[in-house]
């Protein structure tokens, strides 16, 4: 089930250039290393922000992968 939220976002990626969408890529697994870390210390009050962090890096490297194929053809 995609939401509204997820929809946008989809959006929003899919009208980003490739290298904004890594510079993405390289924020968000920083934040997953921080929530990650702070997980592990007993810090995070989210712990499923850590899911959407997740999830949102698979967005972004599947219209990645996709803008690279379109590319190509």
């Amino acid at each position: 089930m995609i939401t509204l939220k997820t929809k946008s976002y989809l959006v929003g990626l899919k009208s980003k250039s490739i290298e904004d969408l890594e510079n993405d890529l390289v924020s968000a697994k920083k934040e997953l290393f921080n929530l990650r870390f702070q997980s592990a210390t007993n810090q995070l009050s989210n712990t499923s922000r850590i899911r959407q962090v997740r999830k949102n890096i698979a967005r972004i490297q599947t219209v990645i992968t996709l803008k690279k194929i379109n590319a190509d053809s």
